[in-house]
């Protein structure tokens, strides 16, 4: 008993100076937040005050340095459209069926599969299982490496595939040419988003921001040179994406590896990385079918808007819409991100109230920050396609889309975010059943039937994708406001002792 607690002390000890050199003193906030909420005898209204402030600096310091990343990175795939982009209409539409129809399918499988590794390290972190975070990373690298041998062999066969979809040849192979590029970034991903949801998970945000920023100003000077100064074009443009994404990962790797706020999660590499992988690939699959659902909805819209009685002018001036969405989604995705390490480490340790009221707080802000973006798009809808191509046509049909952004918009101010709330609680597997019924047996049909049965074109498909994306919303609005938050408290525990079971080094 002496030497138990003995090390016991020893771990307390330990996790101490893991909390205070993170600097962000989760547990001690999150604590207090509890218990503000908690408190009958203070009445509701200061209650609720005295958990906003506690929330909003909890949420500020993640939530703003997600966003940053997340915007930085798909800055860098933002700019490589626009450097394609002016060498032409047929390149802007090769690179957008590239970048949107090609490349969003790896991203969506590995960011799904990554998503895993947020549920599982989020809630261990909360629960002050430090030695599992280091586990689950390589479990999941082990994992997504081995998905991207297959991703790239479809990479490679991706003209004909584009071909046999309906694209038009000449577009086709130019996207084929910027799709090559884009191999090397699929094993990139690979690594990148494990290592991404394991410092999430511990609320290590700022270094990836300093790394993306870093990395984004070299890019768009290498890229610079690369597409018009050495004439590599769509191929040029596409391999220092690639290389840019290796760097990322490269630099946060080394970060991990040498700092002292991972030392106690971050123990080395590890055989235990390949055990239980199977039951480990069932829950990655589960996740990777929620997300992939989700962002390969907009990449379908893409494809179809190529079948289109003008596909170069639909697919052009998609492209810039759907360019600018994904640039303001980045925003979405950070609060995401944010809501599902809220979300996971207060469930793994045992917050019941500071759960739930950490999913109000974080869906209201991410809302009205994208109400406000959306006026300053709508108010620029006749110039904003000036920055991806210089053709008059493509500016007028991208200003008539703009409403339909602007809905979009809005709408993903609040769906990303409850989406990460799922992750955080581990729903992923419902929120998949949800979406197919939304986005693929409501969304898709309804779009098709607008857009080529009432000929309204680009903005018939998205007008009845939309319509899709709203009763999703809804659906996940009204889970998340019937959740029993006591009884994920209980679901968590379970998780954990599940997979910690498969852990033979914790038993030792």
């Amino acid at each position: 008993m002496a030497s138990s607690g003995k090390a016991k002390e020893q771990q307390q000890q330990l996790e101490s100076p893991l909390l205070q050199a993170s600097g962000n003193g989760d547990d001690g906030v999150s604590g207090q937040l509890e218990s503000i909420l908690s408190d009958e005898m203070v009445p509701w209204a200061q209650r609720m005050w005295a958990a906003t402030a506690v929330e909003m600096r909890l949420l500020v310091r993640l939530a703003a340095p997600a966003v940053l990343v997340y915007m930085i990175n798909y800055l860098m795939s933002m700019s490589t459209q626009i450097f394609s982009g002016h060498l032409g209409t047929l390149e802007l539409a090769a690179a957008s069926l590239g970048n949107t129809g090609i490349q969003v399918f790896a991203y969506g499988l590995m960011l799904g599969m990554g998503s895993a590794v947020e549920t599982l390290c989020g809630q261990a972190y909360g629960a002050h299982k430090y030695d599992m975070l280091g586990v689950y990373l390589q479990r999941s690298t082990v994992l997504l490496m081995a998905t991207g041998v297959p991703l790239a062999v479809i990479y490679a066969f991706s003209r004909p595939i584009l071909i046999l979809l309906g694209e038009s040849p000449d577009i086709a192979s130019a996207a084929a040419v910027f799709v090559y590029g884009l191999i090397p970034q699929i094993f990139a991903y690979a690594a990148n988003f494990p290592i991404q949801k394991f410092m999430q998970a511990q609320s290590i945000m700022a270094p990836s921001a300093y790394i993306s920023a870093a990395t984004l100003a070299a890019h768009l000077v290498l890229s610079y040179l690369v597409v018009y100064q050495l004439g590599l074009g769509l191929l040029g443009a596409s391999l220092m994406l690639s290389i840019s994404w290796w760097v990322i990962v490269v630099a946060q790797f080394v970060y991990i590896a040498t700092s002292r706020r991972c030392r106690l999660t971050w123990t080395g590499f590890s055989m235990l990385a390949f055990s239980g992988l199977p039951d480990f690939f069932k829950l990655s699959l589960a996740s990777a079918v929620m997300l992939c659902l989700e962002t390969w909805y907009f990449q379908i819209l893409v494809l179809i808007a190529g079948l289109l009685k003008d596909p170069e002018m639909a697919l052009a001036s998609l492209s810039v819409c759907m360019t600018i969405s994904g640039w303001v989604f980045m925003i979405s995705v950070g609060f995401n991100a944010a809501a599902s390490v809220r979300v996971s480490n207060e469930l793994g340790a045992g917050n019941p109230k500071a759960a739930a009221f950490s999913v109000v707080v974080v869906t209201v802000l991410s809302f009205v920050l994208s109400v406000i973006i959306s006026l300053v798009i709508l108010l620029c809808r006749d110039y904003i396609s000036y920055i991806f191509t210089d053709g008059e046509d493509v500016a007028a049909a991208v200003s008539k889309l703009t409403p339909l952004l602007v809905f979009t918009l809005i709408l993903n101010g609040i769906q990303p975010v409850l989406s990460g709330v799922a992750v955080g609680c581990g729903w992923q597997a419902f929120v998949a059943y949800v979406n197919v019924g939304c986005y693929y047996i409501v969304g898709i049909p309804l779009g098709c039937l607008l857009g080529f049965y009432f000929d309204l074109g680009a903005a018939g498909i998205w007008s009845g994708m939309i319509g899709g994306t709203l009763m999703q919303t809804l659906i996940l609005v009204w889970v998340t406001f019937r959740t029993n938050w006591d009884r994920e408290v209980e679901e968590a525990k379970k998780r954990l002792n599940k997979w910690e079971d498969k852990t033979p080094l914790l038993s030792e």
